[in-house]
Formats: C-alpha cells, structure tokens, sequence
C-alpha cells in the first residue's frame, strides 16, 4: 500500500513530534545503563543511534520537503491548461 503525499506527511509530523522524542527518551536511558564508556565508543553509540531511528521509516520522509504535485495533466500554475513538458537548454533539441 502506497500513503499518498498528503498522508505521508502527515504521518512524518506525528514520527517527528511523538516516535522522535520517546526514542531520544530511550536511547539516553540505555547509555546510562551502560555507564561512562570511553569517548569513541560513546560517539559511535550515538551516531549509530541517531541513524538507526530514521531507517524504518524512510519510505514516510520521502519526497515531504517538496511541494505537492499537480494531478497528472493539468498545469502546475493551476490555469486549466495541459502542462507543456519542461526542456532543459542543452540537453533537449
């Protein structure tokens, strides 16, 4: 099942207001579990940590930074017309 752009984003406020916070909440709790390891190996737990949250939802953060797309075929200004394709000069003849 693919979220749509709308959703997804929505679904990325919610990881990042409430999922983000809790799991921060978490990983300091197990550091201090672990003690005072030494300053490398304290970096690298964070590092790690710091990445591993965001892995499982990569599909969520996606594309959200951009703007929403225009349904297929109409123009991107939003005036009715069909959209012309794009041409880049250089690339197109």
């Amino acid at each position: 099942m693919t979220l749509s752009w709308r959703a997804r984003r929505r679904w990325s406020l919610v990881l990042l207001l409430v999922w983000l916070p809790a799991y921060v909440v978490a990983a300091v709790t197990v550091m201090s579990w672990l003690g005072r390891p030494g300053p490398l190996v304290e970096l690298l737990v964070y590092v790690l940590l710091g990445l591993l949250w965001a892995l499982p939802f990569r599909a969520v953060f996606r594309g959200i930074g951009r703007a929403e797309e225009p349904p297929a075929g109409e123009d991107p200004a939003g005036q009715g017309r069909p959209a012309q394709p794009r041409r880049h000069p250089g690339r197109d003849s």
